[in-house]
C-alpha cells in the first residue's frame, strides 16, 4: 500500500466569484434547505489491547489508549533525571546512590525511556471511494507502520497535538498496525521537553503511550480539514481549508445563528493539491448575540459545507459534498489601549493559577472534558479566573471545558531551558512546529487567550531573534490572541520585550512586582506588616520601556508541612516515598499527636502570605494581575507542598483550605483598607484610606460602611450582636475597570483596657473585605532588679551566670551579633 503523493506544489486556483454577504433572502433559504443531506464522518475505534516490546527485549500486553506506567511496563525509578538543568537536587550529580528512597519527588512504580514497540493485528472493514486517516490525539514521538511499511504523518505533529496519518489506500481485511512511541525524542530538544511540565518526572511523567482517542476517520475525496472562526472588531472571519485529492469545482457555504444571514463563495480548484485555505472577511454579527465572557461561556455552532454549484438556480437540488460543524465563541481580549488587559472592552484583572501537569494517578492530565469540568469549577471555587499551564498545553477537552464554564486559559510550548532556548536548529523548528499546531488546534475555542514560548526562557542572540521570528509567525497565524516569548523569561532581568503583547515576570531588573522571592527576599519578610505595600514604583520604572499589559508571575510559594492523610490516595501510578520519608521523621520525633496543629498552622501562615501577595497587587493602578504558584501541591523540585489543595487537587481537610476564605481576598472585586500596621497601641488612632478595586461586570454603588467587632465574637458568629462600633463612611461610585478613592476611616482606641484582638470590616455596596487588629495597653516593661539586661555576652554576663544569677539577653537582630543565627522571616519557607 503507497500513499497518495499531494504535492505542496499542485496549488489550488480560487476564484471567488460570489463573495459574502450577497446570497438574497429566497436563495438564503434554499442553501438552508441543503443541510438536510449532511455528510457524516464514520469513525471506526482502535482502542484495546496492543503487544508492547521495549527496545531491551522487555515485553507484556498494553491498553491503548494509555501508558506503559499504567500497564506495569518498565523498570525501577532510581530517580536520576535532574529537575531543573542548571541545579542539582536530591539524587541528582554526585553523591547518587540507586538504593536511596527519592525524597524529592513521586517515585514512578515503572519509569521506561526509549522506543517503545506497540503493535496489533486489526480485522478492518473499510468504506470504497473515501480517504482514511489515523488519528492518536495525544503521543510523544509516534511512527506508524502498517503491514511493515512506513505511513508518513499527514501534516506536522508535537507531543502537544494530534498525529494524523493518511492511510487511504488501505484496503478492508487484515492488518498489521505498528506504532513505534518514543520518549527519547529522538530529532527533537530532548533536555528542553523533559524539564517541561509536558515531560517531567517532576510532575506529569515522562509517560510513553499514546492518550486519548485513537481511531480511523473516513472523509470524501474532498473535505473539509479545518475550519477556524475567529471575532474580529465585532465581526468574524473564517478560515476554511481544503483538501482535495481531485480537481473539483464548487461552492462553500457558511450558516450560524450568530450571523445576520449566511456566507456563500464559489471555488474551483483546477489540478490536486494537499490543502489551501480560504479566508472570509468581515462577516456581520446578527443582533444580540451573546458575547463569550467570565463564567458565561456562550458559544455558537457554525455549519460550513462544500457543495457542488452556488448558483440560485441548482441550489435546491446541488449535492452536499462535505460538511463540518465547529462551535465558537464571540469576544475580544487584549490591550485596551492603556498597558490593561481588557475582556470585551472591559478591564479585568488577571487572577491566575499555575498547573504544572500534576495528575498523580495517571502521570499525565485527564483526556475528558467532564473530567476538566470538575477541575476548573475546582480552581473556580478558590477565585481563579484563568489557568496558565506552565510549560505544557493541556488537551483539547481542557479548553471545551473552559469555554463552556467562561475559564481564560493560557498555554505554553512544552518549553524550559534557562540557557540557551532556541538556539539550536533543533530546538528552534520543533517549537515553530509545535506553535502552529497548537494555535490551529485552539483557534475555536475562545477560552484560549494568551500563549508563551515557554517557562524562563533564556538565550543568546541567535535564541532571542528567533525568539522574534516566532512571536511574528504567531501574530501572522492568529491576531485574536496575544503572545509573549516566554513566562519570566531571563527571570526578568534583560527588561520587558518589546515585540510580546504582554509581560509576565517576578519583576523587570530590580523593579519587582511581587512580595516574597527564593532565599525569603521580598517586602513581606523584609519589612513591618501592613496592608499598604504596593508596586505603584515598579510599575512606573517599567512604564518607561514596557506599555503593555504586565502580570506578575508564580507568586506565593509558601510551603506547608505535608497532610498525611493523603496518602491513603494514592492507588495509581505514583508510590509518595518523599511523603512518608517525612512521616517517618515526625514519627521519630513524636510529633504525631501535635501534628495536625503545626500543619494548620502553616497553612493559616500560608494563607496570609497569599493575601498579602494579591492584595498588593490589587492595590497596584498599572498591573493587570496576578498568576499565583499555587493552590495544588507540587510533588516534586524538593517536594514543594505549597497548595490549599493536595496533588490530587482535592482541598485539604483544614480549616485553612477551605475554599471560600480564599475567595473571600481572590476575588474580581474588593474594598482594601491601606493599613500602615495591624498593631495599635490603647489610646492610639488607626486612620487609613479606603480604596475599592473593581474588576467584576458592573459598577458598584451605595454605601460604604464599616464595623468594628472582637475576633472571639466573630469565631462564635456572633456578628452584629457584639459589635464594639460601626458606622456609615458615606454614598459610593465605583465604576467598573479600575480603582475608586472611596473614603477614609478613623477610628480611636481610648475604650481598650486589655489586649484585644479586632476583626475590622469594610463594605462597599454588597461587598466587603477584613482586617485583623491588634490593640494593647500601653504597658512598659521594667526589667526586674534579680536579672541583668545585657544586648552583648561579656565578662560581667559570665560572672553573673557563675554565681547563679538570671540574664537577658537581648543581643541585636545582624549578622555581626548573630553569625550562627537563622534569620527570623514572617512566611513559612519558600517553594520546596
Amino acid at each position: 500500500m503507497k500513499n497518495q503523493d499531494f504535492s505542496q506544489t499542485n496549488l489550488f486556483v480560487l476564484r471567488i466569484l460570489c463573495l459574502r454577504n450577497t446570497c438574497d433572502e429566497i436563495a438564503c433559504m434554499k442553501v438552508r434547505r441543503l443541510w438536510k443531506g449532511m455528510v457524516i464522518n464514520m469513525f471506526i475505534s482502535l482502542e484495546g489491547v496492543w503487544q508492547a516490546r521495549l527496545n531491551d527485549a522487555a515485553a507484556g500486553e498494553m491498553k491503548l489508549p494509555g501508558t506503559l506506567d499504567e500497564s506495569k511496563l518498565g523498570h525501577r525509578d532510581y530517580g536520576k533525571n535532574a529537575w531543573h538543568p542548571d541545579q542539582e537536587i536530591g539524587n541528582a550529580g554526585e553523591g547518587f546512590r540507586q538504593d536511596t528512597p527519592i525524597a524529592t519527588r513521586f517515585t514512578r512504580k515503572y519509569t521506561y525511556e526509549g522506543e517503545a514497540r506497540l503493535t496489533r493485528k486489526l480485522s478492518l472493514s473499510l468504506p470504497e471511494g473515501k480517504r482514511i486517516f489515523l488519528e492518536a490525539e495525544r503521543a510523544r514521538v509516534l511512527r506508524l507502520l502498517i503491514d511493515g511499511e512506513e505511513i508518513p504523518v499527514w501534516k506536522p505533529a508535537s507531543i502537544s497535538t494530534p498525529y494524523i496519518f493518511e492511510v487511504t489506500g488501505l484496503q478492508s481485511g487484515e492488518h498489521e498496525v505498528t506504532f513505534l512511541s518514543d520518549n527519547s525524542y529522538p530529532g527533537l530538544p530532548h533536555d528542553d521537553i523533559v524539564y517541561s511540565s509536558a515531560a517531567t518526572d517532576e510532575t506529569q511523567t515522562n509517560w510513553n503511550g499514546i492518550l486519548g482517542y485513537l481511531r480511523l476517520r473516513t472523509e470524501e475525496q474532498v473535505f473539509l480539514s479545518s475550519v477556524s472562526v475567529y471575532p474580529v472588531e465585532g465581526k468574524l472571519r473564517v478560515k476554511v481549508r481544503i483538501s482535495s485529492a481531485e480537481p473539483w469545482r464548487g461552492c462553500l457555504v457558511l450558516e450560524s445563528e450568530a450571523l445576520t444571514h449566511s456566507a456563500a463563495v464559489q471555488v474551483e480548484i483546477q489540478g490536486g493539491g494537499r490543502e489551501q485555505e480560504i479566508r472570509i472577511e468581515d462577516l456581520s454579527l446578527a443582533q444580540g448575540v451573546r458575547l463569550w465572557d467570565e463564567e458565561e461561556g456562550n458559544l455558537y455552532e457554525m455549519r460550513a459545507a462544500l457543495m457542488q454549484a452556488c448558483g440560485r438556480e441548482r441550489a435546491e437540488t446541488e449535492k452536499t459534498v462535505d460538511e463540518k460543524r465547529v462551535t465558537f465563541g464571540i469576544r475580544s481580549f487584549g490591550d485596551n489601549g492603556h498597558g490593561r488587559l481588557a475582556l470585551n472592552g472591559r478591564v479585568i484583572f488577571l487572577r491566575s493559577e499555575a498547573n504544572c501537569g500534576e495528575f498523580p494517578e495517571t502521570g499525565y492530565p485527564p483526556m475528558e472534558t467532564e473530567r476538566w469540568m470538575e477541575i476548573l469549577k475546582q480552581y473556580r471555587e478558590y477565585g481563579v479566573n484563568c489557568v496558565r499551564f506552565h510549560s505544557h498545553c493541556p488537551p483539547e477537552a481542557a479548553f471545551e471545558a473552559a469555554d463552556r464554564l467562561g475559564m481564560l486559559m493560557q498555554p505554553e510550548l512544552s518549553h524550559w531551558n534557562p540557557q540557551s532556548a532556541f538556539e539550536s536548529e533543533e530546538s528552534f523548528l520543533y517549537y515553530r512546529t509545535e506553535l502552529e499546531a497548537v494555535i490551529g488546534m485552539l483557534a475555536n475555542h475562545p477560552s484560549f487567550v494568551m500563549l508563551t514560548f515557554g517557562n524562563e526562557l533564556h538565550a543568546g542572540e541567535t535564541g532571542r531573534r528567533r525568539m522574534d521570528e516566532l512571536l511574528e509567525l504567531a501574530h501572522a497565524l492568529d491576531d485574536t490572541r496575544l503572545f509573549a516569548n516566554g513566562s519570566n523569561a531571563f527571570y526578568g532581568w534583560q527588561g520587558c520585550d518589546p515585540n510580546s503583547d504582554f509581560y509576565t515576570s517576578t519583576g523587570c531588573r530590580d523593579a519587582a512586582i511581587r512580595g516574597t522571592f527564593a532565599g525569603m527576599g521580598g517586602y513581606i519578610n523584609r519589612q513591618y506588616p501592613n496592608a499598604k505595600t504596593n508596586y505603584d514604583e515598579s510599575m512606573r520604572i517599567i512604564r518607561k520601556e514596557f506599555e503593555k499589559p504586565v502580570f506578575s508571575f508564580e507568586v506565593g510559594q509558601f510551603e506547608v508541612l505535608p497532610d498525611f492523610a493523603e496518602l491513603s490516595l494514592f492507588h495509581g501510578i505514583s508510590d509518595p516515598a518523599n511523603l512518608r520519608i517525612i512521616q517517618e521523621k515526625v514519627k521519630a520525633m513524636k510529633l504525631e499527636n501535635v501534628w495536625e496543629r503545626y500543619v494548620e498552622a502553616t497553612g493559616q501562615l500560608s494563607r496570609i502570605g497569599y493575601r498579602e501577595e494579591v492584595e498588593a497587587a490589587l492595590r497596584t493602578k498599572e498591573l493587570s494581575g496576578i498568576s499565583l504558584l499555587g493552590l495544588q501541591d507540587f510533588p516534586g523540585q524538593g517536594t514543594a507542598l505549597v497548595g490549599m489543595m493536595n496533588s490530587h487537587l482535592e482541598p485539604k481537610p483544614y480549616d485553612f483550605a477551605r475554599p471560600e476564605h480564599f475567595r473571600k481576598f481572590f476575588r474580581e472585586s474588593l474594598p482594601l483598607l491601606l493599613l500602615d500596621r495591624y498593631t495599635y497601641e490603647a489610646g492610639e488612632s488607626l486612620r487609613a484610606d479606603i480604596l475599592v478595586a473593581n474588576f467584576g461586570k458592573t459598577d458598584i454603588v451605595g454605601e460604604l460602611r464599616f464595623r468594628l467587632q472582637e475576633e472571639e465574637d466573630m469565631r462564635r458568629n456572633a456578628a452584629g450582636k457584639n459589635v464594639v462600633k460601626e458606622g456609615l463612611l458615606g454614598e459610593i461610585h465605583c465604576p467598573k475597570g479600575g480603582h475608586t478613592q472611596a473614603g477614609a476611616l478613623e477610628i480611636t482606641f481610648d475604650f481598650v483596657e486589655r489586649p484585644t484582638h479586632f476583626a475590622l470590616t469594610i463594605q462597599a455596596g454588597e461587598i466587603e473585605n477584613t482586617y485583623p487588629v491588634w490593640v494593647y495597653p500601653p504597658v512598659k516593661p521594667v526589667c526586674p532588679e534579680s536579672v541583668y539586661e545585657t544586648e552583648v555576652f561579656d565578662e560581667k554576663t559570665r560572672e553573673v551566670l557563675g554565681q547563679g544569677g538570671k540574664v537577658y539577653l537581648t543581643p541585636k537582630s545582624d549578622p555581626e551579633h548573630l553569625p550562627h543565627s537563622i534569620q527570623a522571616q514572617f512566611t513559612t519557607d519558600f517553594w520546596s
